[in-house]
This record gives structure tokens, C-alpha cells and sequence, in this order.
């Protein structure tokens, strides 16, 4: 595992001043308001102005903060952190991530610009019920990474008010196994990740996987509704929790799929060794009705695709 720090840049420009100190804004939103995210004039914070919004819920919500994102009001001394040659295309949601899409010219972003509008888009919808991510893409292609990797899944935690600390955000590469088009095997898929370095490395891993894959020819291991209660580690076991929703049997994938796409993708460059899955604080859990979750699972190789022992089926 390659951990990168962030450059001081990118720690300097989430300061996200809301009050001019760093600080999270005094309003509270009440039901129906919410906190529009825009750029200072110098385009080297972020500002949030309170919205009511006439919408309640779904598409029409969304579309309608979109609206306000882009267009800022004229009395607020505010601009867009979106450049005004990018394209808004459309939205859809899929479980707890809202998917944003943008015409290519996204892409031309200068970084520190494309950063900002990053934290402003992630911290403006994830407000929204029901969604706790956000994935942006241009055109039909996930956001990449200079190094040509999805950025993947964003939350509003991965984008905080008081920064102290210049590494308080990181890089982190990580490997996680989706399955191919079968269901049968597992297949890896790197992928570079910025967080806050407050979140555990194996939260990452789970929350990323929730997110579902990123790459042409993978496809998602887990219920994209599927939330984590808790999760720690102790003598390189790693305990997750999640709600029933893990117990989802809606995807075409072998039994097993579900389980060693978890622990082969915590135990990837980590000192993991074994995994305890726990539903709703319960290990005594049958998983589809045919995997006991009272016992922990080591990592296998046996999934992996292209791995000359795996099973055949």
C-alpha cells in the first residue's frame, strides 16, 4: 500500500472559510433548507449561502440545487466553483451515491480550481437524504486522477471546515476485487483515493466497495444500499458490521463473491489476516442461506481470476 500526501495546496484551499474563520457556518438548516456551496472571489475557498428549496425530494431536487450551484444569485459576493466552460448534463442515483455528469470540458479544470468545485459539489448534495455520496463524471467516463485512476466515491467527511494539520488529507492507492461479467471470479481494480485521515483505511476499503467498481468489465460485489454500522480492528482481525441490507441477494454473484470481495480487499498490502462479518451485531447469520458468518474468513485466492487453483464451477 503507497500512501501520497496531499500537496499543502490542496489542504489550504479546504479551509473552507464559511464565517471568514474556518469555521462551519452559524445557520442551522430546517427542513427544506439547505447550504449552497460557492467560491470566494479569489477562488481560494469556499463560501456556503442558506437555500429553501421549493422541491422536496428526488430528481427535481437535485436539479434544483444544481441550478442554484450553478447560478449564483447577483447579490451574493460569491462566484461558482464550476468553470463557466463546463456543462452540466444530468444526474441519477443509484442506492446512496448520486452520480453528477459533466460534458468533458470538466476535465480542463485547472487542479486547484477542479479541487474546490470537487469539495463544493460533494458537500452541497450529500445534504440531500438518502444521499451520501457523490460520483462525478465527464461524458461517459468516471473523474480520473492525474495519474489516470477514478477518484471514485466523495463524501462529505472527506471535505472538513478546520484544517490544522497540512496533512490532514492524503492519497491513498488502494486495491479492491469486484467481479467480472460471470459473477464467478473476482477481479482486482487499483484505485487512488483522497481522504481525510481520519477515516480508517478499512472503512475506505468497504465504503469504495459499496461505491461498486470504476473500470470497464467489473461489476459490484455489495448492495449499493448497504451501510456500515461500525467497524475496527483488533489483532489483525478486522469486525464489520453492516445493516440487513448486506444480506441483499438481488445480485448474479457465487456465494462466496460477496465475502472474499471484502476480505481479500482489506487484507491487500495491510496486516489484516482474517475477517469477522457481523449483521446488525450478529455473527450468527446465515448468508444466503448458505455461508455461516459465525467464523472469521482468511484471505483466498481461490476467487481471484486468472489464479490457476481457483475452482471451477
Amino acid at each position: 500500500m503507497r500512501r501520497i500526501w496531499m500537496w499543502i495546496f490542496f489542504a489550504v484551499f479546504l479551509m473552507l472559510g464559511g464565517c471568514g474563520r474556518g469555521e462551519e457556518p452559524a445557520e442551522v438548516p430546517d427542513d427544506g433548507e439547505y447550504l449552497i456551496y460557492y467560491a470566494n472571489s479569489d477562488m481560494t475557498r469556499l463560501v456556503p449561502h442558506l437555500y429553501e428549496a421549493e422541491a422536496a425530494e428526488g430528481d427535481a431536487l437535485v436539479e434544483e440545487l444544481m441550478d442554484q450551484f450553478i447560478h449564483v444569485p447577483q447579490d451574493l459576493d460569491s462566484q461558482t466553483a464550476l468553470s463557466d466552460k463546463v456543462a452540466y448534463v444530468g444526474s441519477r442515483q443509484e442506492g446512496q451515491v448520486l452520480y453528477v455528469y459533466f460534458d468533458m470540458n470538466y476535465t480542463t479544470m485547472k487542479s486547484d480550481q477542479e479541487i474546490l468545485c470537487r469539495a463544493a459539489l460533494t458537500r452541497t448534495l450529500t445534504q440531500i437524504e438518502g444521499v451520501d455520496y457523490i460520483s462525478i463524471y465527464c461524458g461517459d467516463q468516471p473523474l480520473m486522477d492525474s495519474q489516470g485512476n477514478p477518484v471514485g466515491v466523495l463524501s462529505a467527511g472527506d471535505f472538513v471546515y478546520n484544517v490544522s494539520n497540512v496533512n490532514a488529507y492524503e492519497k491513498t492507492e488502494i486495491t479492491l476485487y469486484f467481479t467480472d461479467e460471470t459473477g464467478e471470479k473476482l477481479v482486482p481494480e487499483r484505485r487512488e483515493v483522497v481522504h481525510n485521515i481520519n477515516t480508517s483505511l478499512e472503512q475506505l476499503i468497504v465504503e469504495q466497495l459499496i461505491a461498486g467498481p470504476g473500470q470497464e468489465g467489473s461489476y459490484p460485489t455489495l448492495p449499493s444500499d448497504c451501510k456500515i454500522l461500525s467497524i475496527s480492528v483488533t489483532d489483525n482481525v478486522c469486525y464489520i458490521n453492516f445493516d440487513s441490507a448486506f444480506l441483499n441477494t438481488v445480485l448474479a454473484v457465487n456465494d462466496y463473491v460477496p465475502i472474499y470481495s471484502i476480505v481479500d480487499s482489506l487484507s491487500e498490502g495491510t496486516a489484516i489476516t482474517r475477517v469477522q462479518i457481523m449483521v446488525n451485531g450478529s455473527q450468527d447469520v446465515m448468508f444466503r442461506e448458505s455461508i455461516s458468518l459465525n467464523t472469521t474468513f482468511e484471505r483466498s485466492q481461490d476467487y481471484i481470476t486468472g489464479n490457476p487453483e481457483a475452482p471451477q464451477e
